[in-house]
């Protein structure tokens, strides 16, 4: 069932607590370099402010390990928020405490205030399991949790990019918030609504491509697109398993030789299925990996010495081929070595392909910061249908994976 959004609660004169994805990067001087996360906050932030709500933002950034520091703050992300909205944000030194409490107490309707860093609190990344199993554990992630919970009468969760983490913010609290409103923003609507019905209801053809370093971490997502898509294009570090697998000689690829018989078992179930795998036909090799390298491309067997590091041009008109008439597209993951040119061209050929089939009337989503990232590069973003912001979070979606901390939220 649908979950309710702020649009169908009145937070008006109530205090709302919105949990964020501000995770945004920065350069060595803590300079904001993307406010992309922070602009795409902007219509749950504004709905609520123009609703007559006063707004307490929650988010993480970066891995500071459960200690305060400073190269991990969310001052700056408070400084552009407030640019973009005009208008002062409240920025607190900490997420819980009395000083927080305070400020939050003091806000009135139309206000905004922003939390330091979750993940300054260790706290806040306790596992559920690991708590379930030590009782100080848990006690200590509700404590957390529950500071967070008092400060406000509805809550929001907004931070697709995190809900497949069961992280004191997003699943401890608003569990802590029963009986009151517990809705989701805009963005994680958006991000339901396209991943779900691609994923449920695709038009076909379906093609699906997968892409990155490791068989291990899309196998989940293999075995659940087998049954949903026509065809499935594998670039990538990934597919030299499925090579060795097969007895194709890679050289000294990147390969996973603990799940080749896994690999083996995916491409003869795919057959069964009636679902194309589609491998390389050729490989961009070197025998040094490092930027501009020397390199030479190489078909089927990869000679000893020479690693494979992006797909080779034979295998992007082959994978643009086949992309040629789909209706439905689904990409996640790299071709090659992304960060390191010229190891990037057969991914911007693919981010080329899929743009130029939603031109021709497909429907694409796209997760993945690599994926993204090229897109961005080429300036091809806007032809694309959806851009996941949760690279991780979309991986499991795509595995048929619940989310505990969106499933406890209101119904519609």
């Amino acid at each position: 069932m649908a979950k309710k959004t702020v649009a169908d609660i009145d937070v008006k004169g109530k205090k709302v607590l919105m949990r964020c994805d501000f995770n945004v990067p920065l350069d060595d001087n803590c300079n904001i370099t993307s406010d992309n996360r922070i602009v795409k906050a902007l219509p749950t932030i504004k709905a609520v402010l123009d609703g007559g709500g006063a707004l307490i933002l929650m988010s993480h950034l970066g891995r500071p390990k459960g200690q305060r520091n400073e190269k991990f703050s969310l001052a700056p992300v408070a400084k552009r928020l407030g640019e973009l909205l005009d208008k002062e944000v409240v920025f607190a030194d900490d997420c819980i405490g009395e000083d927080v409490a305070a400020k939050a107490e003091a806000l009135q309707d139309g206000d905004v205030m922003l939390l330091e860093n979750l993940r300054f609190h260790k706290e806040e990344t306790i596992k559920d399991k690991a708590a379930k199993e030590d009782t100080q554990l848990r006690e200590a992630k509700d404590r957390f949790a529950q500071q967070l919970a008092d400060l406000a009468d509805v809550y929001v969760d907004d931070a697709f990019g995190t809900t497949h983490r069961d992280n004191a913010s997003m699943y401890t609290v608003p569990s802590l918030m029963e009986g009151k409103d517990r809705v989701i923003g805009f963005l994680i609507e958006k991000e339901l609504k396209f991943l779900g019905e691609t994923v449920s209801d695709p038009e076909k053809p379906f093609v699906a491509i997968l892409g990155g370093a490791k068989v291990s971490d899309k196998l989940g997502v293999i075995e659940n697109l087998i049954e949903k898509v026509d065809m499935i294009l594998i670039g990538g570090a990934m597919a030299f398993t499925f090579f060795k697998a097969q007895g194709i000689k890679i050289g000294q690829s990147l390969c996973e030789d603990d799940f080749l018989d896994k690999a083996a078992s995916l491409i003869d179930e795919a057959k069964e299925r009636g679902c194309e795998i589609v491998l390389p036909i050729d490989s961009i090799v070197t025998q040094k990996l490092e930027e501009n390298a020397e390199n030479k491309v190489q078909a089927a067997d990869i000679e000893d010495g020479y690693k494979g590091v992006d797909i080779g041009p034979a295998t992007a008109k082959l994978f643009e081929s086949k992309l040629d008439g789909a209706k439905t597209i689904v990409w996640n993951g790299p071709m090659g070595i992304f960060e390191m040119p010229p190891f990037d061209e057969g991914t911007k050929a693919v981010a080329r392909a899929v743009a130029a089939a939603t031109d021709n009337g497909a429907r694409s989503v796209v997760g993945g910061g690599d994926s993204a990232s090229a897109l961005a590069k080429l300036g091809l973003a806007e032809k694309i249908s959806h851009i996941s912001t949760g690279g991780g979070a979309s991986l499991e979606f795509l595995e048929g994976k619940k989310f505990p901390c969106i499933e406890m939220l209101d119904e519609k």
